[in-house]
C-alpha cells in the first residue's frame, strides 16, 4: 500500500492510497469511497479477489478525515472534483467506483457527474437522497442512527450539539450476521473506525450534513451500468433507500441478500468485483 498526500488547486490536502499495480498488467483501477466514519484505506478482504481479477485500488480520506483537510461546507457533489485531481495526478484516464455505506452516494457522485472517465459503479447499503419523493427516509432505520441524521437536518449547530453529548453505540444497530462478519471476514473495519474518530468527530459531522443537504446532482444521471447491494435486515441504512435508487436510476440492478445487515452485505463484495469487471470488459 503507498500512502501519499497530494495539495488540490485550493491547497487542501488529500491522503491518498493506492495498491499499485503490483505486477498487474494494465489494471482496472476501482476508487473506493469509505463509510462514516471509516478513513479511506481500500476494502483488504477485497484484496485477493482484485488480485484474481486485475483490479487496483485506489482511495482517500475524505476531507475532514484522517490526513485530508476539511472542505467547509462540502456536499456530496463534491467527491466528484477531488477524485478527478488524484485520477489526474496519477496518470488514470478511466476507472470504476465503488462505495459502502455513506461512501455509496460519493461513488454515485462520481458517475453522474464524470460520465466520460467512470465505467461503473458498486454501492453497497448506500442511502438515497434526503427527502427524495417517495421515500420514507427515516423508516427502519435504527433511533440512534435516525437521531444522529435528524440533528443533522437541523443544522451544524444541532449536529455539533448531538456529537458533543457523545452519544454511546447502541448494539441493536446491528444484526447478528453483521457482528458475524465483523468477527471474521470484516474484522478490518474495526482498523479503519477509530482512526477516523481520533481527532475529534469532524469527518463524521461533515458527511452528515452532506447526505442531509441537496447533493449536488441527481442519481437519475448515471449512466453506466450501476450495481446496488442491500440486505434487507439492513437497521443502518434501510433497504428502501436501496429499492428507491432502483427505480430512479435506469441504469440500476439491485441485489437483495434477505438474510443481512448493514455490513454483512459486504461479504457479496467479491461477486460484486465480478460483476464489475465483466460489465467494464463488455465496454
Amino acid at each position: 500500500m503507498i500512502e501519499t498526500d497530494l495539495i488540490l488547486k485550493d491547497g487542501r490536502t488529500l491522503r491518498i492510497y493506492d495498491t499499485g499495480a503490483q505486477g498487474l498488467i494494465d489494471p482496472l483501477t476501482v476508487f473506493w469511497h469509505h463509510g462514516t466514519p471509516n478513513i479511506g484505506a481500500p476494502p483488504q478482504p477485497l484484496f485477493e479477489a482484485s488480485r484474481r481479477l486485475n483490479i487496483r485500488w485506489v482511495s482517500h480520506d475524505r476531507p475532514g478525515y484522517g490526513g485530508s483537510s476539511p472542505l467547509p461546507g462540502r456536499d456530496v457533489a463534491s467527491a466528484a472534483s477531488d477524485v478527478t485531481q488524484i485520477a489526474d495526478a496519477l496518470g488514470i484516464q478511466e476507472f470504476a467506483v465503488m462505495g459502502h455505506s455513506g461512501g455509496g452516494p460519493h461513488a454515485l457522485a462520481c458517475a453522474a457527474l464524470l460520465p466520460e472517465r467512470v465505467l461503473g459503479v458498486v454501492s453497497a447499503a448506500g442511502l438515497a437522497p434526503y427527502g427524495a419523493d417517495g421515500l420514507d427516509y427515516f423508516g427502519g432505520m435504527n433511533p440512534s442512527g435516525a437521531a444522529s441524521l435528524r440533528a443533522a437536518a437541523e443544522g451544524r449547530a444541532a449536529k455539533e450539539a448531538y456529537e458533543a453529548t457523545e452519544p454511546e453505540f447502541d448494539p441493536e444497530t446491528f444484526t447478528p450476521a453483521d457482528y458475524a462478519a465483523l468477527s471474521s471476514a470484516w474484522k478490518w473495519l474495526n482498523s479503519v473506525v477509530g482512526p477516523a474518530m481520533a481527532y475529534g468527530p469532524g469527518g463524521l459531522i461533515a458527511d452528515d450534513l452532506a447526505y442531509v443537504a441537496p447533493w449536488g446532482f441527481e442519481p437519475s444521471w448515471i449512466d453506466v451500468p450501476l450495481l446496488l447491494l442491500h440486505g434487507t435486515q439492513d437497521r443502518v441504512v434501510p433497504s428502501s433507500h436501496g429499492e428507491w435508487l432502483l427505480a430512479h436510476c435506469p441504469t440500476a440492478e439491485l441485489w437483495r441478500s434477505p438474510e443481512d445487515g448493514h455490513i454483512s452485505v459486504l461479504n457479496s463484495g467479491e461477486a460484486a468485483l465480478d460483476w464489475l469487471r465483466r460489465r467494464v470488459d463488455r465496454g
